[in-house]
């Protein structure tokens, strides 16, 4: 298989079906998953002037957060496959003014990235999709320079996810079992093995690899808002994609799961994640470098987040 076809199922997918979705969902998505990826940010400590890589940057939240740390004297560069997702990242940075964000539509395991040119790269759940992550690691690697830095977080264990698992576990009852993922294969939990992430990683070329674990309670907004995205959003989403006449018993099955944990905040729940730090190979370690103001990193205000 060619590399521009390997990930050909995931660019259908993120292009056909879950794009669209994701698109349509992302002010929820974004506060959900944004606090996560401020986590990581903040890891890779961007500087001003740099040129930073965001691999599978959606719609864009991420690499803007980086744009504005960087500066109009850095450059961050967002890559996606999802061109739904693509649109809504290139009208934020222009409602926005960061000109120093740019977007591209592209597969990172076959990208031509310009050799040595990046400081870093960045991904916010973004390189768990491949078909051939070794492959893609070491042509992302290529894009760095000696020494740049490598900063993303991913999913840990499934099973440590009540933010995946509760709305599934809540109307398991009601529909038919489903096969647990392949361990290894193309999903959001593909990394959640650390030695086997560990092993990708070094086996691209890169070192200092660490992996912290990440633990933090996250929401999308009040009951309602969350029961809708976790109706579209996730296992529970492709079920019922399936089986649509079990929707109504399902809706009130997770309507109740949910209402428990729902508070000032709306309705939070348990994540955990990797947030890994590595380097291209040569010249030191991530240890004692990260610099950056936190406020950096505070939230988008909503007219940026598309409201």
């Amino acid at each position: 298989m060619t590399d521009a076809a390997a990930n050909a199922a995931q660019i259908a997918y993120w292009n056909e079906g879950a794009g669209p979705t994701w698109a349509a969902l992302q002010v929820q998505l974004d506060r959900q998953i944004g606090p996560l990826g401020r986590a990581a940010a903040l890891a890779l400590g961007p500087k001003p002037g740099e040129r930073i890589l965001d691999i599978g940057c959606g719609c864009g939240e991420s690499s803007l957060e980086l744009a504005r740390a960087v500066g109009p004297t850095g450059e961050v560069t967002g890559l996606d496959i999802s061109r739904p997702m693509l649109e809504i990242a290139r009208a934020r940075a222009a409602e926005a003014s960061l000109t120093q964000a740019s977007f591209v539509e592209a597969d990172a395991q076959a990208h031509p990235f310009a050799v040595g040119q990046a400081d870093a790269v960045y991904s916010r759940f973004g390189v768990m999709f491949f078909a051939d992550p070794t492959a893609a690691f070491a042509n992302i690697r290529k894009g760095l320079k000696p020494g740049g830095r490598l900063a993303f977080v991913c999913w840990r264990a499934m099973a440590q996810n009540p933010i995946m698992t509760l709305p599934l576990a809540s109307a398991a009852h009601l529909l038919p079992p489903t096969a647990p993922p392949e361990p290894g294969a193309p999903g959001p939990f593909a990394f959640a093995d650390q030695a086997r992430t560990s092993g990708i990683l070094g086996a691209a070329g890169f070192t200092d690899i660490v992996f912290t674990p990440h633990d933090q309670k996250i929401g999308s907004g009040d009951l309602e808002t969350t029961l809708g995205l976790s109706l579209r959003i996730g296992p529970l989403g492709g079920m019922l994609r399936e089986h649509p006449d079990k929707r109504e018993a399902v809706i009130d099955a997770v309507r109740a799961a949910l209402r428990p944990h729902e508070g000032p905040d709306g309705v939070l729940l348990d994540s955990a994640t990797w947030i890994v730090t590595a380097r291209n190979r040569g010249f030191g370690s991530l240890q004692g470098e990260v610099s950056l103001d936190p406020g950096f990193f505070d939230p988008l205000p909503d007219s940026e987040l598309g409201k």
